[in-house]
């Protein structure tokens, strides 16, 4: 377990940050110390996402930011930075997916995901990148999936966007590393969700399905992920640059998996 002052006085951005893993995600950054800034598109998501995080004694702000818009990126890190002095950390988290067999799916329901999941990351990673360089240096984790690499029905789109993010973090990784930034992702399996539950696995028998299929017999937890992440972004990691790690019980060593 990382120290409860690991980042103390550190800027942690996190996209995606209202709900779901995201929100799991600064609820541990708050724990060790970090000063939050959540974005969203969905203002009525990160009002009580920042109540849940100030109740608890944590520092945070919300910034309604669709990832999409490169002037809304520009924005949110420039509004960060005004309110904490700077941006130390960068979690990518942010994303959009839907099942749909390949032949079936709408070019604008390929251009949505891509724009999300794929240049939506590079638009902050590029934002952020900027003033780290400046800075001299920070910590980038992006959220991949193993169908990036295994193959997944129904996912074509989101598999494209999150293998583009897979090539994204090692080139970064490699690219930025003089300057004192390292790019790591982190690329869970299938774990509890409210969103994933209503979106990927509807029915008790999808879940059971997708469980069967994971060598644990589980899935995974929003707060095991999120340690993962905390864990990458820290000086415990310091030489882990440009990978992914994987948690998924297992389930990438097998078939492919359309989480």
């Amino acid at each position: 377990m990382l120290a409860p002052d690991t980042f103390r006085d550190r800027c942690v951005l996190i996209t995606g940050g209202g709900t779901g893993l995201g929100l799991a995600t600064a609820h541990e950054f708050g724990r060790l110390g970090a000063k939050l800034v959540l974005a969203s598109r969905s203002a009525e998501h990160l009002e009580p996402a920042v109540k849940q995080l100030e109740d608890k004694g944590y520092e945070a702000i919300s910034i309604v930011t669709d990832v999409r818009r490169p002037k809304a990126v520009e924005r949110m890190v420039a509004r960060a930075i005004e309110r904490f002095g700077r941006v130390h950390t960068l979690i990518n988290n942010a994303a959009g997916n839907f099942l749909c067999p390949s032949e079936e799916l709408s070019a604008g329901g390929w251009k949505v995901v891509i724009d999300i999941a794929l240049n939506g990351v590079f638009y902050c990673s590029r934002e952020v990148g900027r003033h780290m360089i400046d800075q001299g240096g920070g910590q980038i984790v992006n959220v991949v999936a193993a169908y990036a690499w295994t193959g997944g029905p129904g996912t074509v789109h989101s598999a494209a966007a999150k293998a583009g993010v897979v090539a994204m973090t090692r080139t970064l990784g490699v690219e930025w590393a003089s300057h004192g930034i390292r790019v790591n992702a982190v690329s869970p399996g299938p774990f509890h969700s409210d969103g994933a539950a209503s979106r990927l696995w509807p029915s008790e028998e999808q879940a059971e399905e997708i469980r069967r299929a994971v060598p644990t017999q589980r899935f995974g937890n929003t707060e095991e992920i999120a340690q993962a992440i905390t864990y990458l972004a820290s000086p415990y990691a310091d030489y882990i640059n440009g990978e992914v790690l994987v948690l998924d019980g297992g389930a990438h060593l097998g078939r492919g998996l359309s989480v």
